[in-house]
Protein backbone atom coordinates (compact mmCIF):
# COMPACT_ATOMS: atom_id res chain seq x y z
CA UNK A 1 0.00 0.00 0.00
CA UNK A 2 1.40 3.40 -0.68
CA UNK A 3 1.88 5.58 2.20
CA UNK A 4 1.60 9.82 1.23
CA UNK A 5 4.10 11.75 3.99
CA UNK A 6 3.47 15.37 2.66
CA UNK A 7 -0.38 16.39 2.98
CA UNK A 8 -1.15 20.20 3.29
CA UNK A 9 0.82 21.36 0.47
CA UNK A 10 1.12 24.98 1.34
CA UNK A 11 4.32 26.30 -0.81
CA UNK A 12 6.81 25.87 -3.77
CA UNK A 13 9.20 24.25 -1.35
CA UNK A 14 6.90 21.99 -0.40
CA UNK A 15 6.71 20.27 -4.35
CA UNK A 16 10.35 19.84 -4.06
CA UNK A 17 10.25 17.28 -1.01
CA UNK A 18 6.97 15.71 -2.77
CA UNK A 19 8.86 15.13 -5.61
CA UNK A 20 11.94 13.40 -3.57
CA UNK A 21 9.58 10.98 -1.70
CA UNK A 22 7.29 10.26 -4.73
CA UNK A 23 10.62 9.47 -6.40
CA UNK A 24 10.37 5.65 -5.67
CA UNK A 25 7.17 3.30 -4.45
CA UNK A 26 6.66 3.11 -0.76
CA UNK A 27 5.68 -0.24 0.80
CA UNK A 28 4.44 -0.43 4.42
CA UNK A 29 5.53 -3.61 5.89
CA UNK A 30 4.04 -4.74 9.50
CA UNK A 31 6.35 -6.32 12.11
CA UNK A 32 4.83 -9.64 11.44
CA UNK A 33 5.48 -9.45 8.12
CA UNK A 34 9.20 -8.06 8.62
CA UNK A 35 10.31 -10.75 10.92
CA UNK A 36 8.15 -13.60 8.67
CA UNK A 37 10.77 -12.02 5.77
CA UNK A 38 13.83 -11.83 7.62
CA UNK A 39 13.21 -15.78 8.79
CA UNK A 40 13.04 -16.86 5.23
CA UNK A 41 15.60 -14.26 3.24
CA UNK A 42 18.32 -12.97 5.42
CA UNK A 43 21.03 -14.16 3.37
CA UNK A 44 23.20 -14.32 6.88
CA UNK A 45 20.63 -16.21 8.14
CA UNK A 46 20.41 -18.49 5.63
CA UNK A 47 23.96 -18.68 5.24
CA UNK A 48 23.88 -19.82 9.13
CA UNK A 49 21.07 -22.76 8.53
CA UNK A 50 23.71 -24.04 6.01
CA UNK A 51 25.73 -25.79 9.56
CA UNK A 52 23.05 -27.98 9.71
CA UNK A 53 23.03 -30.27 6.79
CA UNK A 54 26.79 -30.32 7.58
CA UNK A 55 26.42 -31.36 10.80
CA UNK A 56 23.63 -34.12 9.66
CA UNK A 57 26.34 -35.22 6.56
CA UNK A 58 28.93 -35.58 9.27
CA UNK A 59 26.65 -37.95 11.05
CA UNK A 60 25.94 -40.11 8.19
CA UNK A 61 29.98 -39.91 7.53
CA UNK A 62 30.71 -41.34 11.13
CA UNK A 63 28.31 -44.28 10.22
CA UNK A 64 30.98 -46.05 7.67
CA UNK A 65 31.75 -49.33 8.81
CA UNK A 66 36.22 -49.28 7.67
CA UNK A 67 36.49 -50.40 4.24
CA UNK A 68 38.13 -54.17 3.68
CA UNK A 69 40.62 -54.45 1.20
CA UNK A 70 41.12 -56.55 -1.71
CA UNK A 71 44.69 -57.47 -2.60
CA UNK A 72 46.16 -59.95 -5.70
CA UNK A 73 49.18 -61.22 -6.05
CA UNK A 74 50.54 -63.50 -9.51
CA UNK A 75 53.84 -65.56 -9.41
CA UNK A 76 56.15 -66.87 -11.85
CA UNK A 77 58.49 -69.11 -10.68
CA UNK A 78 60.50 -69.36 -13.35
CA UNK A 79 58.38 -71.57 -15.48
CA UNK A 80 59.32 -71.32 -18.74
CA UNK A 81 63.13 -72.43 -17.86
CA UNK A 82 62.53 -74.48 -14.85
CA UNK A 83 59.10 -75.73 -15.55
CA UNK A 84 58.78 -74.84 -11.58
CA UNK A 85 54.80 -73.39 -12.48
CA UNK A 86 52.57 -70.35 -11.48
CA UNK A 87 50.77 -69.16 -8.74
CA UNK A 88 47.83 -66.69 -8.52
CA UNK A 89 46.66 -65.50 -5.16
CA UNK A 90 44.11 -62.90 -3.42
CA UNK A 91 43.36 -61.69 0.26
CA UNK A 92 40.41 -59.81 1.73
CA UNK A 93 40.88 -58.05 4.68
CA UNK A 94 39.64 -56.12 7.12
CA UNK A 95 40.64 -53.81 10.47
CA UNK A 96 38.20 -54.18 13.45
CA UNK A 97 38.37 -51.51 15.91
CA UNK A 98 36.33 -51.52 19.66
CA UNK A 99 34.10 -48.76 20.18
CA UNK A 100 35.65 -46.29 17.70
CA UNK A 101 32.42 -46.45 15.60
CA UNK A 102 30.42 -45.52 18.28
CA UNK A 103 32.30 -42.85 19.99
CA UNK A 104 32.69 -40.82 16.35
CA UNK A 105 28.77 -41.17 16.04
CA UNK A 106 28.06 -39.83 19.46
CA UNK A 107 30.64 -37.06 19.09
CA UNK A 108 28.94 -36.39 15.58
CA UNK A 109 25.69 -36.26 17.02
CA UNK A 110 27.34 -33.87 19.68
CA UNK A 111 28.43 -31.71 17.44
CA UNK A 112 25.01 -31.61 15.45
CA UNK A 113 23.44 -30.42 18.64
CA UNK A 114 26.04 -27.93 18.93
CA UNK A 115 24.90 -26.18 15.49
CA UNK A 116 21.35 -26.53 16.42
CA UNK A 117 21.91 -24.22 19.60
CA UNK A 118 24.30 -21.98 17.61
CA UNK A 119 21.94 -21.43 15.00
CA UNK A 120 19.12 -20.34 17.54
CA UNK A 121 21.25 -18.41 19.43
CA UNK A 122 21.99 -16.91 15.94
CA UNK A 123 18.43 -15.78 15.53
CA UNK A 124 18.09 -14.29 19.25
CA UNK A 125 20.54 -11.69 18.44
CA UNK A 126 18.69 -11.55 14.51
CA UNK A 127 15.48 -10.89 16.18
CA UNK A 128 16.81 -8.47 18.66
CA UNK A 129 18.59 -6.25 15.80
CA UNK A 130 16.20 -6.58 13.26
CA UNK A 131 13.53 -5.89 16.03
CA UNK A 132 15.61 -2.70 17.08
CA UNK A 133 16.21 -1.62 13.59
CA UNK A 134 12.41 -1.16 13.48
CA UNK A 135 11.75 0.55 15.98
CA UNK A 136 14.20 3.26 15.14
CA UNK A 137 12.47 3.26 11.63
CA UNK A 138 9.19 3.87 14.04
CA UNK A 139 10.86 6.49 15.67
CA UNK A 140 12.52 8.22 12.95
CA UNK A 141 8.79 8.13 10.76
CA UNK A 142 6.95 9.62 14.26
CA UNK A 143 9.76 11.97 14.91
CA UNK A 144 9.38 13.37 11.09
CA UNK A 145 5.68 13.92 11.48
CA UNK A 146 6.44 16.07 14.73
CA UNK A 147 8.83 18.40 12.29
CA UNK A 148 5.90 18.18 9.70
CA UNK A 149 3.22 19.12 12.03
CA UNK A 150 5.89 21.59 13.24
CA UNK A 151 5.97 23.42 9.85
CA UNK A 152 2.82 22.96 9.05
CA UNK A 153 1.99 25.34 11.91
CA UNK A 154 4.49 27.73 11.27
CA UNK A 155 3.85 27.61 7.28
CA UNK A 156 0.20 28.64 7.82
CA UNK A 157 1.59 31.61 10.42
CA UNK A 158 3.82 32.84 7.80
CA UNK A 159 1.03 33.02 5.33
CA UNK A 160 -1.22 34.53 7.74
CA UNK A 161 1.04 36.90 7.83
CA UNK A 162 1.77 37.62 4.54
CA UNK A 163 -1.92 38.50 4.25
CA UNK A 164 -2.00 41.09 7.23
CA UNK A 165 1.33 42.44 6.08
CA UNK A 166 -0.45 42.98 2.29
CA UNK A 167 -3.37 44.72 4.70
CA UNK A 168 -0.96 46.99 6.70
CA UNK A 169 -1.58 44.92 9.72
CA UNK A 170 1.67 44.40 10.74
CA UNK A 171 5.30 45.62 9.82
CA UNK A 172 7.42 43.81 6.96
CA UNK A 173 10.00 42.92 9.58
CA UNK A 174 7.33 40.78 11.38
CA UNK A 175 5.99 38.87 7.91
CA UNK A 176 9.41 38.64 6.80
CA UNK A 177 10.56 37.07 10.71
CA UNK A 178 7.75 34.44 9.99
CA UNK A 179 8.88 33.59 6.89
CA UNK A 180 12.55 33.37 7.73
CA UNK A 181 11.20 30.81 10.59
CA UNK A 182 9.14 28.85 8.15
CA UNK A 183 11.92 28.73 6.61
CA UNK A 184 14.24 26.94 9.13
CA UNK A 185 11.22 24.34 10.00
CA UNK A 186 11.14 23.00 6.34
CA UNK A 187 15.10 22.45 6.72
CA UNK A 188 14.96 20.43 9.63
CA UNK A 189 11.92 18.80 8.09
CA UNK A 190 14.12 17.75 5.15
CA UNK A 191 16.50 16.56 7.37
CA UNK A 192 13.81 14.60 9.73
CA UNK A 193 12.96 12.92 5.83
CA UNK A 194 16.71 11.93 5.19
CA UNK A 195 16.98 10.46 8.65
CA UNK A 196 13.55 8.32 8.34
CA UNK A 197 14.32 7.51 4.71
CA UNK A 198 18.00 6.09 5.99
CA UNK A 199 16.10 4.24 8.92
CA UNK A 200 14.12 2.74 6.54
CA UNK A 201 17.15 1.25 3.98
CA UNK A 202 18.57 -0.35 7.26
CA UNK A 203 15.78 -2.72 6.77
CA UNK A 204 16.13 -3.98 3.47
CA UNK A 205 19.39 -5.41 5.05
CA UNK A 206 18.22 -7.37 7.05
CA UNK A 207 15.28 -8.26 5.11
CA UNK A 208 17.72 -9.44 2.37
CA UNK A 209 16.63 -7.68 -0.58
CA UNK A 210 17.52 -4.27 -2.32
CA UNK A 211 15.34 -2.26 -4.98
CA UNK A 212 16.45 1.23 -6.80
CA UNK A 213 12.83 2.37 -6.86
CA UNK A 214 11.42 0.33 -3.41
CA UNK A 215 11.30 1.60 0.01
CA UNK A 216 10.04 -0.37 2.92
CA UNK A 217 8.32 1.84 5.49
CA UNK A 218 7.38 0.05 9.11
CA UNK A 219 3.58 0.21 9.62
CA UNK A 220 1.77 1.97 12.89
CA UNK A 221 3.66 4.04 15.38
CA UNK A 222 6.03 3.18 18.13
CA UNK A 223 4.17 2.73 21.36
CA UNK A 224 4.69 1.89 25.42
CA UNK A 225 4.74 -2.28 25.32
CA UNK A 226 4.13 -3.33 29.10
CA UNK A 227 5.60 -5.80 30.58
CA UNK A 228 6.47 -6.62 34.46
CA UNK A 229 9.56 -8.84 35.22
CA UNK A 230 10.77 -10.89 38.58
CA UNK A 231 14.65 -10.21 38.22
CA UNK A 232 15.34 -13.58 39.90
CA UNK A 233 12.70 -15.19 37.49
CA UNK A 234 14.48 -14.11 34.78
CA UNK A 235 18.03 -14.72 35.88
CA UNK A 236 16.53 -18.76 36.27
CA UNK A 237 15.05 -18.65 32.91
CA UNK A 238 18.16 -17.26 31.34
CA UNK A 239 20.59 -19.70 33.06
CA UNK A 240 18.39 -22.49 32.01
CA UNK A 241 17.00 -21.41 28.20
CA UNK A 242 19.59 -18.78 26.97
CA UNK A 243 20.89 -20.54 23.92
CA UNK A 244 24.51 -19.46 23.99
CA UNK A 245 24.76 -21.20 27.22
CA UNK A 246 22.81 -24.25 25.93
CA UNK A 247 25.86 -24.12 23.45
CA UNK A 248 28.09 -23.73 25.72
CA UNK A 249 26.98 -27.01 28.01
CA UNK A 250 27.02 -28.53 24.25
CA UNK A 251 30.94 -27.37 24.21
CA UNK A 252 31.42 -29.79 27.24
CA UNK A 253 29.71 -32.61 26.02
CA UNK A 254 31.93 -32.41 22.80
CA UNK A 255 34.85 -32.47 24.76
CA UNK A 256 33.82 -35.20 26.93
CA UNK A 257 33.25 -37.29 23.94
CA UNK A 258 36.11 -36.10 22.02
CA UNK A 259 38.31 -37.85 25.02
CA UNK A 260 36.17 -41.09 24.68
CA UNK A 261 37.12 -41.34 20.59
CA UNK A 262 40.56 -40.48 21.74
CA UNK A 263 40.58 -43.39 24.48
CA UNK A 264 38.92 -45.91 21.64
CA UNK A 265 41.85 -45.10 19.06
CA UNK A 266 44.36 -46.09 21.04
CA UNK A 267 42.96 -49.42 22.13
CA UNK A 268 42.89 -52.69 21.02
CA UNK A 269 42.37 -52.80 16.81
CA UNK A 270 43.08 -56.00 15.11
CA UNK A 271 43.10 -57.22 11.38
CA UNK A 272 41.10 -60.26 9.90
CA UNK A 273 42.43 -61.46 5.91
CA UNK A 274 41.02 -64.51 4.50
CA UNK A 275 43.07 -65.73 1.50
CA UNK A 276 42.89 -67.87 -1.71
CA UNK A 277 45.78 -69.07 -3.69
CA UNK A 278 45.92 -71.09 -6.76
CA UNK A 279 49.65 -73.16 -8.54
CA UNK A 280 49.59 -74.36 -11.38
CA UNK A 281 51.64 -77.58 -12.14
CA UNK A 282 55.22 -78.29 -11.05
CA UNK A 283 56.55 -79.84 -14.23
CA UNK A 284 60.53 -80.03 -12.91
CA UNK A 285 62.03 -83.60 -13.29
CA UNK A 286 63.76 -83.03 -9.71
CA UNK A 287 60.91 -82.16 -7.87
CA UNK A 288 57.26 -82.21 -9.57
CA UNK A 289 53.93 -81.36 -8.12
CA UNK A 290 50.26 -81.23 -9.56
CA UNK A 291 47.99 -78.13 -9.59
CA UNK A 292 46.51 -77.12 -5.81
CA UNK A 293 44.74 -74.18 -4.09
CA UNK A 294 44.50 -73.58 -0.80
CA UNK A 295 42.84 -70.84 1.82
CA UNK A 296 43.97 -68.70 4.20
CA UNK A 297 43.30 -67.19 7.27
CA UNK A 298 44.98 -64.91 8.81
CA UNK A 299 45.08 -62.22 12.37
CA UNK A 300 46.88 -59.45 12.65
CA UNK A 301 47.25 -56.98 15.78
CA UNK A 302 49.49 -54.36 16.21
CA UNK A 303 51.78 -53.53 18.59
CA UNK A 304 50.38 -49.70 19.95
CA UNK A 305 53.42 -48.77 21.73
CA UNK A 306 52.85 -45.46 20.93
CA UNK A 307 49.94 -45.79 23.55
CA UNK A 308 52.63 -45.04 25.75
CA UNK A 309 52.29 -41.70 24.95
CA UNK A 310 49.29 -40.29 26.68
CA UNK A 311 49.20 -36.61 25.67
CA UNK A 312 46.29 -36.88 22.96
CA UNK A 313 44.27 -38.20 26.08
CA UNK A 314 45.54 -35.64 28.66
CA UNK A 315 44.95 -32.83 25.62
CA UNK A 316 41.17 -34.15 25.16
CA UNK A 317 41.03 -34.13 29.46
CA UNK A 318 41.92 -29.96 29.56
CA UNK A 319 39.68 -29.02 26.61
CA UNK A 320 36.95 -30.71 28.96
CA UNK A 321 38.68 -28.37 31.99
CA UNK A 322 38.60 -25.42 29.33
CA UNK A 323 34.98 -26.10 27.89
CA UNK A 324 33.61 -26.09 31.47
CA UNK A 325 36.11 -22.57 33.03
CA UNK A 326 34.06 -21.14 29.23
CA UNK A 327 30.78 -22.55 30.43
CA UNK A 328 31.01 -20.92 34.23
CA UNK A 329 32.44 -17.57 32.74
CA UNK A 330 29.35 -17.06 30.41
CA UNK A 331 26.96 -18.14 32.84
CA UNK A 332 28.28 -15.04 35.30
CA UNK A 333 28.34 -12.86 32.26
CA UNK A 334 24.62 -13.70 31.56
CA UNK A 335 23.75 -12.76 34.76
CA UNK A 336 25.79 -9.53 35.00
CA UNK A 337 23.95 -8.88 31.44
CA UNK A 338 20.45 -9.66 32.67
CA UNK A 339 20.38 -7.39 35.89
CA UNK A 340 22.19 -4.82 34.01
CA UNK A 341 19.77 -4.75 31.38
CA UNK A 342 16.79 -5.31 34.46
CA UNK A 343 18.26 -2.17 35.64
CA UNK A 344 17.89 -0.12 32.38
CA UNK A 345 14.65 -1.43 31.62
CA UNK A 346 13.39 -0.49 35.42
CA UNK A 347 15.12 3.09 35.21
CA UNK A 348 13.35 4.00 31.33
CA UNK A 349 10.39 2.94 32.69
CA UNK A 350 10.46 5.15 35.15
CA UNK A 351 11.21 7.93 32.84
CA UNK A 352 8.09 6.95 30.65
CA UNK A 353 5.72 7.57 33.16
CA UNK A 354 6.86 10.98 33.31
CA UNK A 355 5.19 12.01 29.80
CA UNK A 356 2.30 9.90 31.43
CA UNK A 357 1.11 12.76 33.03
CA UNK A 358 -0.35 14.54 30.78
CA UNK A 359 2.89 16.83 29.96
CA UNK A 360 2.17 16.41 25.90
CA UNK A 361 -1.25 17.43 26.24
CA UNK A 362 -0.22 20.25 27.98
CA UNK A 363 2.29 21.87 26.01
CA UNK A 364 0.20 21.07 22.95
CA UNK A 365 -2.55 22.93 24.29
CA UNK A 366 -0.03 26.05 25.40
CA UNK A 367 1.47 26.37 21.79
CA UNK A 368 -2.72 25.89 20.52
CA UNK A 369 -3.42 28.82 23.06
CA UNK A 370 -0.19 31.04 21.98
CA UNK A 371 -1.11 30.72 18.00
CA UNK A 372 -4.74 31.91 18.86
CA UNK A 373 -3.80 34.48 20.86
CA UNK A 374 -1.15 35.63 17.91
CA UNK A 375 -3.39 35.67 15.56
CA UNK A 376 -5.89 37.95 18.12
CA UNK A 377 -2.74 40.25 18.18
CA UNK A 378 -2.57 39.70 22.13
CA UNK A 379 0.78 38.00 21.77
CA UNK A 380 4.05 38.42 20.33
CA UNK A 381 5.64 36.34 17.27
CA UNK A 382 8.41 35.03 19.63
CA UNK A 383 6.09 33.72 22.25
CA UNK A 384 4.34 31.80 19.65
CA UNK A 385 7.98 30.26 18.23
CA UNK A 386 8.97 29.24 22.00
CA UNK A 387 6.05 27.39 22.76
CA UNK A 388 6.39 25.31 19.48
CA UNK A 389 10.13 24.60 20.22
CA UNK A 390 8.89 23.46 23.76
CA UNK A 391 6.44 21.25 22.08
CA UNK A 392 8.46 19.95 19.73
CA UNK A 393 11.90 19.14 22.60
CA UNK A 394 8.89 17.72 24.64
CA UNK A 395 7.56 15.19 21.56
CA UNK A 396 10.79 14.39 20.54
CA UNK A 397 12.05 13.50 24.14
CA UNK A 398 9.11 11.64 24.40
CA UNK A 399 9.66 9.45 21.41
CA UNK A 400 13.39 9.25 21.90
CA UNK A 401 12.62 7.86 25.93
CA UNK A 402 9.56 5.63 23.91
CA UNK A 403 12.32 4.34 21.64
CA UNK A 404 15.08 3.47 24.26
CA UNK A 405 12.31 1.84 26.48
CA UNK A 406 11.42 -0.52 23.48
CA UNK A 407 15.10 -1.41 23.09
CA UNK A 408 15.97 -1.74 26.83
CA UNK A 409 13.08 -4.11 26.96
CA UNK A 410 14.11 -6.03 23.56
CA UNK A 411 17.67 -6.30 24.91
CA UNK A 412 16.53 -7.46 28.33
CA UNK A 413 13.64 -10.41 26.75
CA UNK A 414 17.15 -11.48 24.41
CA UNK A 415 19.34 -11.49 27.28
CA UNK A 416 17.16 -13.77 29.49
CA UNK A 417 16.17 -15.67 26.55
CA UNK A 418 12.63 -15.09 26.62
CA UNK A 419 10.30 -13.32 23.55
CA UNK A 420 6.84 -12.40 23.81
CA UNK A 421 7.49 -8.71 21.86
CA UNK A 422 5.20 -7.15 18.97
CA UNK A 423 5.30 -4.41 17.79
CA UNK A 424 2.16 -4.57 15.61
CA UNK A 425 -0.90 -2.46 16.83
Amino acid sequence: MKRTHLKYILSFPFLVLSFMINAQTELTLTYTQYMDTIRERNLVYAAEKLNLPIAEANVRSAKIFNDPSLSVEYANNNDAKMLMGQSISGELSKTFSFGKRTASIDLAKSEKALSMALLDDFFRNLQADATITYCNALKFMQLYEVKLSSFNSINQLALADSIKFALGKIMEVDAFQSRLEAGIAYNELLQAWDDLYNSCMALNILLGKFSVDTIYFPQGNLGEIKRTFSQTELLSIALDKRTDLVAAKYNIEIAQKAKTLAQRERGLEFDLALGYNYNTEVRNELAPAPQFSGLTLGLSIPLKFSSANKGIVETAKLKINQAEAYFKQAQIQVQTEVIQRYNTYTSLSFQLERYNTGMLEKAKAVIEGKIYSYNRGETSLLEVLNAQRTYNDISMLYIETLFNYTSALVNLETSAGVWDISIDK
